[in-house]
């Protein structure tokens, strides 16, 4: 029972963490300013996660064009290694079966006299016509006893000189055989050379030769080319006297106005035609330019009268100002006058009221017993 209420618990937060979350991203999403106002530029993010997309797809083609040429290099370099272990298996079957069957122990040319089993595979002396061994009752045969051993001896001794001849033979076959592999290696080498010296002079010869061809093919070329060239030249050259000749003799060079007229619209010109203006038309532009400038002058004349009438009238404005500002000065220097007369008269009449009082009304003062006494009275 308390694990299901655990189980349901970390259920019920973890749903609670999930809507907490959602609610904090909505907020987020609300207040961000920048979205809310300026909005998000969704063809650019669309094309952002295009490109993001093509650029992981290309990347996985890539990886797998990568994977799959490393499984093919490694299926190369294990066919490689097979065929390299069957090689070096069948080389090893082939050595085996030739020691097997070329060099065995007994087919060597000192078994005979290393034969451990020779003194056993010999016949006794006294042996009857009968192929059995006699037997060790017969006290004729031992264990080993070496009934043939000068007659071993002379054939081990022969079996010597004549393996030792053989060798001497041999020897001499292989230095016979080394001499004329050295003189066929030096035939074959001076072939060789005379044979490389021989293809060299042809290269050298088919250089020449090809060298002799290339040059005389670039000299056909470039007298074909100046060929080429010259008539060109002649045709550019009669080209230029022809458009010379069309300059000199068309409206382009002769001023005429009426080039530069637009057909559809002749108040219109053509700027890549128009020579400049007439006579007319500059003499209305000076005459229009003249008028202008007599405007200008009465229009400077007039600002000119104007300015000095309202000098004049600020000048009289100042000199009334200053009048005025004269003037009350005066009246304040006499406001100032009468002020201060009327100040003198009012203190002089608080004076004489104050001597009065003084004198008259406060003759008797109070001492101090009379204010311990009315203190007393009061409480």
């Amino acid at each position: 029972m308390y694990n299901i209420n655990q189980s349901t618990d970390t259920k019920e937060a973890a749903a609670i963490e999930a809507r907490r979350n959602r609610e904090k991203e909505r907020q987020n999403r609300f207040f961000n300013v920048r979205n809310r106002v300026m909005g998000v530029d969704v063809q650019a993010l669309n094309n952002q996660v295009g490109d993001r997309k093509c650029r992981e797809a290309a990347e996985r083609s890539k990886e797998a064009a990568y994977g799959t040429s490393q499984v093919q290099y490694d299926v190369v370099v294990q066919m490689l290694e097979k065929e390299e272990a069957d090689r070096t298996r069948r080389l090893a079957k082939k050595v085996q079966e030739f020691r097997e069957q070329k060099q065995q122990l007994k087919n060597g040319r000192e078994f005979s006299l290393w034969d451990p089993d020779q003194v056993w595979k010999g016949l006794p002396t006294y042996l009857s016509y009968s192929n059995t061994y006699p037997g060790p009752a017969s006290l004729q045969y031992f264990s080993g006893e070496d009934l043939d051993r000068a007659t071993r001896l002379r054939m081990q001794q022969g079996q010597f000189r004549y393996n030792l001849e053989r060798q001497q033979q041999e020897q001499q076959q292989a230095k016979v055989d080394e001499n004329c592999a050295d003189a066929l290696s030096n035939q074959l080498r001076l072939a060789m050379d005379a044979q490389a010296t021989h293809l060299a002079r042809l290269e050298e010869s088919c250089r020449a030769a090809m060298m002799c061809a290339m040059a005389n093919a670039n000299k056909a070329q470039a007298a074909v080319q100046a060929g080429r060239q010259r008539c060109e030249r002649q045709r550019e050259k009669k080209a230029n006297l022809v458009e010379i000749q069309h300059q000199s003799t068309s409206d382009l060079l002769t001023e005429n106005p009426q080039v530069a007229q637009h057909r559809t619209a002749p108040h219109r010109v053509l700027p890549y035609c128009w020579k400049g203006m007439t006579l007319e038309q500059r003499a209305a532009i000076r005459k229009e330019q003249e008028v202008q400038r007599s405007k200008k002058e009465a229009h400077r004349q007039a600002e000119k009268t104007l300015d000095t009438e309202w000098k004049s009238q600020t000048m009289s404005s100042a000199q009334a100002l200053l009048e005025l500002e004269e003037q009350e000065r005066e009246l304040c220097a006499v406001f100032q006058r009468g002020l201060g007369s009327f100040n003198q008269q009012l203190a002089n009449e608080q004076k004489a009221q104050q001597d009065y009082l003084n004198s008259v009304i406060y003759t008797n003062q109070p001492t101090a017993q009379y204010h311990r006494q009315f203190n007393t009275s009061s409480r």
